[in-house]
């Protein structure tokens, strides 16, 4: 399933979110254009074995890293998905409140599939953690708002369909889910951060479950 768009619109300006995708595509042009790409990674990616929690230097790439791709379609995606529900998110939450959040589920994305590959030299980069932050939200805030899906047939033919946020995000954490576990026994064969997914869906779930206290309910529907 791939999100077109979304039958939400923003009560605000998203000014977080579009400066989150500009400064991400600097960093992604900056990236691509060093004269050693693999070494400009290596310097600002999470490699788990460099982390030392008794050197707070080595932590920062828990920030750096989701600011880094790996390539045009993973950035694509990722800054699509931002797009499309980001904006109600930061709505809700307000622009700095948003800025924080995002960052929160982010490094603790980070911190859970550092925790699955401590010790491991493979670089980790990317911001769909801080993403599945935005997604796990918006599922606590949006469940039945209509959310425009392409899907693929059992023929291979693409479909648009229009299915409710709960159905179209409940699938993809659920992939997401059997992805991470079906992949506990190749581990140090890199890919996809499946645990980053699932903490930053889970952490974003909860955070927004903790904003929501002592808001109406109606609000927190359709701010």
């Amino acid at each position: 399933m791939f999100p077109i768009k979304d039958h939400n619109p923003s009560s605000r300006f998203p000014l977080v979110t579009i400066l989150i995708i500009l400064i991400t595509s600097f960093v992604f042009y900056l990236q691509l254009t060093s004269s050693d790409p693999q070494a400009f990674i290596f310097s600002f990616a999470l490699v788990p074995s460099k982390v030392d929690f008794g050197i707070p230097a080595t932590l920062w790439p828990f920030i750096w890293s989701m600011f880094l791709h790996g390539g045009w379609l993973h950035i694509v995606s990722n800054l699509w998905f931002l797009w499309i529900f980001g904006d109600n998110i930061e709505a809700y939450l307000g622009h700095i409140a948003f800025l924080l959040f995002y960052l929160a589920t982010g490094i603790i994305a980070s911190l859970i599939q550092y925790f699955f590959m401590i010790g491991s030299d493979i670089p980790t980069l990317g911001a769909s953690g801080a993403i599945a932050g935005v997604l796990g939200a918006y599922l606590v805030l949006y469940p039945r708002h209509k959310i425009d899906t392409l899907i693929i047939s059992f023929g291979g033919f693409l479909h648009k369909i229009k299915m409710p946020a709960s159905i179209m995000l409940g699938y993809w954490f659920v992939i997401q889910l059997f992805s991470g576990v079906g992949s506990l026994a190749a581990m140090e064969g890199g890919g996809v951060a499946w645990w980053a997914h699932i903490g930053g869906f889970a952490s974003g779930y909860l955070l927004i479950q903790a904003a929501k206290i002592g808001r109406p309910a109606a609000y927190a529907m359709f701010p």
